[in-house]
């Protein structure tokens, strides 16, 4: 439940680059642990976020989580949908779970995050 073709942080979010913005959300690992989400807290777009702050909450039948932001940036786009429907991380969490789409300030800075192989070594101890 590790894609390749993403980056991850140590803080359980993973990141999907190409052209543009980026799409962030949580892994399955992360969603896992949280057990049922129930709610989710995301910033406005146009927010600004710097990599490593806390820019949204998750909240599960468990615990609530902060978010952290993978890389600095502009918000330019936030699933809409996760605010009636906050179980769709839980269901699709590289998928239709997404939290955010970030236009990165440095672009080379996903080249610092962590491959699926090290998150893989991470999270498998």
């Amino acid at each position: 439940m590790i894609p390749d073709d993403l980056r991850y942080t140590a803080e359980h979010e993973w990141i999907r680059s190409g052209d543009g913005p980026v799409r962030v959300g949580i892994t399955h690992f992360a969603q896992d642990s949280l057990g049922d989400i129930v709610y989710v807290q995301l910033p406005e777009q146009g927010a600004q976020v710097s990599a490593g702050d806390s820019f949204g909450e998750v909240e599960s039948t468990k615990s609530v989580s902060e978010i952290y932001a993978p890389i600095s940036g502009t918000v330019v786009g936030r699933n809409e949908k996760l605010v009636d429907e906050p179980e769709t991380i839980n269901a699709d969490p590289y998928g239709e779970g997404w939290l955010v789409e970030i236009d990165p300030s440095d672009p080379a800075a996903l080249d610092g995050l962590l491959t699926a192989d090290a998150y893989r070594e991470l999270t498998e101890g």
